[in-house]
């Protein structure tokens, strides 16, 4: 067959497609970018906000339209929330569950393992998968509510392919990693990670996004015993900074324990940068609620956030409750926006002076841009090879990006 395979949202669909994509290859089959000579069309979905919803719709009628004739499968979290709305606008189409997918089109189990990332000197590696956290505003537990997680044999097999396929950087990515759970021995992410940085090669590992909750003294000091080739960078989703709001919203800390989890984590991992997600306009947010959000960011140290603006999810809790209208959602976000920026500058100057690991992933005749294990964008002076690791000195930051030498 010709297959197209289209992706829309996270890193784990990411991972997930490329997954598929190779297993189609292996089989003999060709990969299109041209979906209008496949036999099958594969639209794998995300829903975490409406404009995705209106994404994944768009696509689901473009390739209905263009190829009425190909098999279409549709798969990930629009898919699984909108089922039924899907099938009666698209009869012929078939959705499938994640966890169904592997014996629908190979008549086998998934392990979602990887060979490439095409085009990128950062590997990402799916761990885990489901969420039963239910968030009052969020959609994923009822699209993903099966928790799994990948055997440490075969994660441990998959990194270490990729090391010796040339990929520098490791990204451990899933729907809430900090969940990890090896089904074979039990063993948790700390558990595993001092066979990960045991493996041979030149690498580092990052973590993606990762749940305050879940990071354990346990988990730092795994992080902390893997030296330079555990990259000194967290993603934490905040969502608000006021202990009322968090309360509402299902979260599973408070705002006080959220810093405290930072001073462990700065004290164990020295200058790690810290990011985070952020949600403005949550409908039981009031003025006041911002207003304390806002302090609460200027106490954290962020190096950076994430914003989201509040998208009411059917299904959910906080889509029966008032909603903030979206004229003040707009205000608040563009006051979040404004702050990211400026966080994002202050941390990129803060490094000026200072010796930094670099890897080198797009080049030009005269410089090569990459990131430092901290994640922070850099470009380097001079012509350099990419997907290599440097040592260099930051000399000077500009609109959030550093500049530097070879130290």
């Amino acid at each position: 067959m010709k297959v197209f395979i289209k992706t829309l949202g996270c890193r784990v669909n990411q991972v997930e497609s490329q997954a598929v994509l190779e297993r189609f290859s292996a089989q003999g089959h060709a990969i299109t970018q041209d979906l209008r000579e496949a036999d099958l069309c594969l639209l794998n979905t995300c829903s975490v906000t409406h404009n995705a919803d209106r994404d994944a719709e768009r696509e689901i009628r473009k390739i209905s339209r263009e190829n009425p004739q190909a098999h279409l499968i549709i798969t990930g979290c629009y898919a699984m929330a909108k089922k039924n709305e899907i099938l009666a606008a698209h009869p012929t189409a078939q959705v499938v569950l994640k966890t169904d997918l592997g014996p629908a089109l190979f008549g086998g189990h998934m392990d979602w393992t990887v060979k490439s990332h095409a085009g990128r000197t950062r590997a990402f590696v799916k761990i885990q998968d489901g969420c039963d956290c239910f968030c009052s505003y969020c959609i994923v537990p009822y699209a993903r509510p099966q928790k799994t997680s990948k055997p440490k044999e075969i994660l441990l097999a998959e990194i270490k392919d990729l090391i010796a396929r040339g990929y520098r950087e490791i990204v451990l990515t899933g729907i809430n990693i900090g969940n990890y759970q090896c089904p074979q021995t039990g063993q948790d992410l700390a558990a595993v990670m001092p066979d990960i940085f045991a493996l041979g090669g030149g690498f580092r590992l990052r973590f993606s996004s990762i749940e305050i909750n879940t990071i354990t003294d346990g988990l730092l000091a795994a992080c902390r015993a893997g030296g330079q080739k555990f990259c000194n960078y967290f993603h934490i989703p905040l969502q608000n900074g006021s202990d009322a709001v968090l309360q509402n919203m299902r979260r599973r800390y408070t705002a006080g324990r959220y810093l405290a989890r930072l001073a462990d984590i700065r004290a164990q991992i020295p200058r790690a940068a810290i990011f985070c997600d952020i949600i403005a306009g949550y409908p039981s947010e009031t003025k006041e609620n911002f207003e304390e959000s806002l302090r609460f960011l200027d106490a954290a140290g962020f190096a950076g956030m994430h914003v989201f603006s509040y998208s009411r999810r059917a299904g959910t809790p906080a889509a029966a409750m008032e909603q903030v209208p979206d004229k003040e959602i707009r205000r608040r976000a563009d006051i979040l926006h404004a702050k990211d920026k400026a966080l994002r500058a202050a941390f990129a100057q803060s490094l000026v002076g200072t010796e930094q690991q670099f890897l080198a992933e797009e080049a030009t005749a005269s410089a090569v841009s990459g990131v430092l294990s901290n994640f922070q964008r850099a470009v380097v002076k001079g012509a350099h090879p990419t997907g290599n690791f440097m040592r260099v000195k930051i000399t000077s930051a500009q609109s959030g990006v550093c500049h530097g030498v070879l130290f």
